[in-house]
């Protein structure tokens, strides 16, 4: 496992090691994963996550979905400094710790932490990215429909996924279309260097895609929306987040 760390990292396998200690102890302590993972951190999070750099080009814009305990945004920036990487994180805990994460291991020149959900920031700051990352975070035709609006046009998400990912895309590759997506497509990285490799789900953002617009209101259904923001059971209400 050391010589496939070191070929994962190259001369930044100190600050791995130094992550992946953070993860280990803080990590769990706090909750962001859980103790069973801890004697396979190497193998099962972070060459797993470090391998799929294999897929992004030199200098490349990065914005990590639902990074939780950097996973693998904060990987891609230790094994890559050449990229600039955003890492989206709507819980408060979460983003504290990668926060902190980012200034223990000196990355602050390349990683930018914002606490959000990627729906919610679309359309920036941050700009449309080179690639979006995301691993573990919802089915495809959600995942598509969060993360293909922030990546440039020609711009790709990159979705780590498990062994049903052919599955998935078989579900999903209709809804991934009207998203403005490519025909998905199921690749592995690492497989000279970890067992399984990772499977990655690859899709272009080919075009971008128009909300579609409601139909007119009536006057009727206008008086009723009106009788509902003045005393409905929605009036006033605010879309708060949990952190």
């Amino acid at each position: 496992m050391l010589e496939a760390a070191r070929a994962a990292f190259g001369d930044r396998l100190d600050l791995a090691v130094a992550y992946a200690e953070m993860l280990i102890t803080d990590g769990v302590l706090r909750g962001l994963i859980g103790p069973r993972e801890a004697p396979r951190i190497w193998e099962r999070h972070l060459i797993n996550c470090a391998v799929v750099s294999e897929k992004i080009r030199i200098g490349a814009s990065v914005i990590d979905v639902g990074s939780g305990a950097g996973l693998p945004g904060i990987v891609l920036a230790v094994a890559r400094p050449d990229l600039s990487i955003t890492l989206v994180e709507p819980l408060a805990r979460r983003t504290a710790f990668l926060s902190e994460a980012v200034t223990a291991l000196g990355l602050e020149a390349t990683v930018t932490v914002v606490r959000g959900r990627a729906e919610d920031i679309a359309g920036g700051p941050p700009a449309a990215a080179d690639v979006v990352t995301a691993r573990a975070v919802a089915p495809l035709d959600r995942l598509a429909g969060w993360c293909l609006p922030l990546a440039a046009v020609g711009g790709r998400l990159l979705a780590l996924k498990g062994a049903s990912a052919a599955e998935e895309v078989a579900e999903h590759r209709a809804a991934v279309a009207r998203l403005g997506g490519s025909e998905p497509v199921v690749s592995r990285c690492g497989v000279d260097l970890i067992d399984p490799p990772t499977t990655v789900v690859e899709i272009v953002r080919e075009r971008v895609v128009m909300p579609a617009r409601s139909k007119p209101a009536t006057a009727a259904g206008d008086s009723g929306r009106k009788a509902g923001r003045s005393g409905g059971r929605g009036s006033g209400q605010r879309r708060t987040r949990r952190g």
